[in-house]
């Protein structure tokens, strides 16, 4: 693992942390790799329910290193994209811890993740054009979804910062804290940690992937999804813990 990115893992909650504050956690192929290994981790290991992806000195991520682009090095692990996650989503679910910038890759970084805590004073935007760039680690391509077309379009033309409170107010960001971004996020990780893992890694797949489903095939695609949470020994333990007033012992089967 590149000493370029923490990890730690403490009450199921795995927290990957960019670590190159002297360079405002401007990604690397080294860090991209790191980071692609660390949720290869989160999915192998039953003890973790959910991750958190920080950056390290009061910064998410700037984007990609410029110097390590201009010496011919591109941020991507493999097919996984920028930052070893832009192009692909492990099964358990990811929160963005954001502090100061995530600008650029690090905004689409952000965006790859299911789930947004920032602290108030952060700023996310897609500058590139401004540098001569286009947002091709997918910055532009979900943007539209959440956002007006036309706001999505401001924000990729103009390369100006979008405060946290207001990606807040547009769904952008789940929620905005006063304090360190991931105090935050730790509190919405346990949340979801303490949740049946199959349900909540079969609710992030429907979640993510059912925009793109025909209407007629919703039930259909659906079921495959979640039958195998239905006929699991975790549904039986929560129904039972819920019976017996007590708290549930999840297996993960």
């Amino acid at each position: 693992m590149s000493d370029e990115v923490l990890v730690s893992a403490e009450d199921g909650v795995l927290v990957v942390t960019i670590n190159r504050p002297e360079a405002r956690n401007a990604m690397t192929k080294a860090a991209s790799e790191a980071i692609a290994a660390a949720m290869d981790r989160l999915d192998a290991e039953l003890e973790l329910r959910c991750a958190i992806l920080t950056g390290a000195g009061g910064t998410f991520c700037s984007g990609m290193d410029l110097k390590g682009f201009l010496a011919g090095e591109l941020p991507v692990a493999g097919d996984r994209g920028f930052g070893g996650l832009t192009a692909w989503t492990p099964n358990k679910p990811i929160i963005a811890a954001v502090d100061g910038f995530a600008l650029a890759g690090g905004m689409e970084l952000a965006l790859s993740c299911d789930m947004i805590v920032a602290n108030v004073n952060a700023k996310f935007g897609v500058p590139e054009v401004k540098r001569g760039l286009v947002a091709a680690g997918g910055g532009g391509v979900p943007l539209p979804r959440p956002l007006p077309r036309p706001l999505a379009m401001e924000l990729a033309l103009t390369g100006d910062p979008l405060p946290a409170q207001r990606a807040f107010e547009l769904g952008l960001v789940n929620r905005v804290v006063d304090g360190p971004a991931l105090e935050g996020a730790r509190e919405l990780a346990e949340t979801i940690a303490a949740n049946g893992p199959l349900a909540v890694a079969a609710s992030k797949a429907v979640v993510r992937n059912s925009w793109l489903w025909a209407e007629d095939e919703l039930m259909a695609r659906q079921s495959e999804y979640v039958a195998h949470v239905f006929s699991s020994e975790d549904a039986r333990e929560g129904a039972t813990a819920f019976a017996q007033k007590r708290k549930p012992e999840w297996k993960g089967r």
